[in-house]
């Protein structure tokens, strides 16, 4: 098989993956030399940095083919796709290709498991290895690893690769143990547990003074969960998430609208979940990791998943009226963090800039804070939401999308491009 046709194949196959970028990201084609675009052309993807930036990484699978039967995978051993399989030797060549003409950054790395995930893992290396010692490669590395390959062999990924990720994919056994037979959740944090000693363990090393260098380590991990192709709700994907930060330390957890699939198993569901419900579950991971909220505090036992109508941290606020409006002035950072519409970047400002005077509204859009959704939920020196009389019981029909924008289909994206830009940069 010519190479590009493997391209071809292995860049789409790669493009369920959603470890590096959201899958609800445009898929825009690099062909026709209009710039990088994602799986769609050359297994080109975009991912993001903390700070916003957009990183090109060139994302493909070693192969697609696999010994597991993974029901929810489009590569799963009884599905009847074309399969495909690099050498080493040509991950490498494409990867030096694409970066020396400025088309990556990076590479990013999975591939389904032959022979055994021992054998597929040592493939994985192979690529990093070559990469880093044989051409001294300097870009970013992100490997896929497997939880059934052997410690020593995710290890040794750890000191090639800058992140590594082993897929939960979904957040109960009992849902694995129906939709991919093959996999164990225990087994798989055993996995996440092992690299997070790692990555401390380099950590305190280098805290050390005159301690001697140590041996270089992937700087995090991450993992991916599947939506919509079980029945887990969304509280119980919320809470799968936040043990995995508190006890494993993950940079990210990412979240994959179950998309349908060529020949699907009769176990999956026959219609993909709204791709918002993706979104929303994004908004809320923020809100555990960044605004001190909790899982029992985004959700409920009543009502276990997320309004698929307002973000999570607007919802929370309308269910909890008793504790606004909150004044600018002189609430607590942690108050303010739980205003709709006040970002961290925000309240630090507000924290900052109130030493000195006495915040009023026009201070506020001086910020370019959202003042629609920030006003019912907040008092100024200029402002009291009780005498305008935004603190009435229909407060929430205020910010239901109009008619039009509430259909939740799943190839059409209901999230308003300003709440998607509020995930990137903490402003919500």
């Amino acid at each position: 098989m010519e190479l590009q046709q493997k391209l071809e194949i292995l860049a789409d196959a790669a493009k369920y993956d959603a470890s590096c970028a959201s899958s609800g990201a445009a898929r825009k084609d690099s062909r026709g030399g209009k710039g990088v675009g994602s799986t769609g052309g050359a297994g080109i993807c975009h991912s993001y940095a903390p700070d916003g930036r957009c990183i090109s990484l060139l994302k493909v699978l070693l192969t697609n083919a696999c010994l597991y039967d993974c029901h929810y995978c489009i590569n799963r051993r009884s599905s009847n796709v074309q399969r495909a399989r690099f050498t080493p030797d040509e991950v490498v060549q494409l990867t030096l290709d694409f970066y020396k003409r400025n088309y990556i950054e990076g590479l990013f790395l999975s591939s389904g498991i032959i022979r055994s995930a021992d054998y597929t893992m040592e493939l994985v290396i192979d690529v990093a290895r070559k990469l880093r010692e044989e051409h001294h490669f300097r870009g970013y590395i992100h490997l896929k690893t497997i939880p059934e390959a052997s410690p020593s062999l995710i290890e040794l990924a750890g000191r090639y690769a800058d992140r590594i990720s082993i897929n939960i994919e979904l957040p109960t056994q009992e849902g694995l143990t129906k939709l991919a037979p093959e996999k164990n959740l225990a087994r798989t944090q055993d996995a996440m547990g092992h690299i997070r000693n790692k990555i401390d363990e380099r950590h305190a090393d280098n805290r050390k003074p005159g301690a001697p260098k140590p041996l270089p380590f992937a700087t995090g991990q991450s993992t991916q969960m599947i939506v919509g192709a079980d029945d887990s709700s969304d509280a119980v994907i919320l809470r799968r998430a936040d043990v995995l930060y508190g006890n494993y330390h993950l940079r990210r957890v990412y979240y994959s609208g179950f998309s349908p699939i060529p020949e699907p198993s009769l176990l999956l569901p026959i219609k993909a979940p709204p791709l918002v419900r993706e979104h929303r579950l994004y908004q809320a991971d923020w809100l555990l990791r960044f605004y001190g909220f909790s899982v029992d505090e985004i959700t409920t036992d009543a009502v276990p998943n997320l309004d698929l109508h307002l973000d999570p941290k607007l919802a929370w606020a309308l269910r909890n009226r008793a504790v606004f409006p909150a004044d600018v002035n002189k609430a607590s950072r942690e108050s303010l963090l739980r205003v709709p519409g006040l970002g961290v970047r925000n309240v630090n400002r507000i924290l900052s800039a109130r030493r000195y005077t006495r915040l009023r509204l026009a201070d506020l859009l001086r910020l370019r804070v959202p003042m629609k959704k920030v006003m019912p939920f907040i008092i100024t020196a200029d402002h009291n939401p009780a005498r305008l009389g935004l603190d009435d019981e229909a407060l929430r029909a205020r910010f239901l999308p109009p008619p039009r924008q509430a259909e939740l289909d799943f190839d059409t994206p209901t999230a308003a491009a300003s709440d998607i830009d509020s995930v990137r940069t903490g402003e919500m």
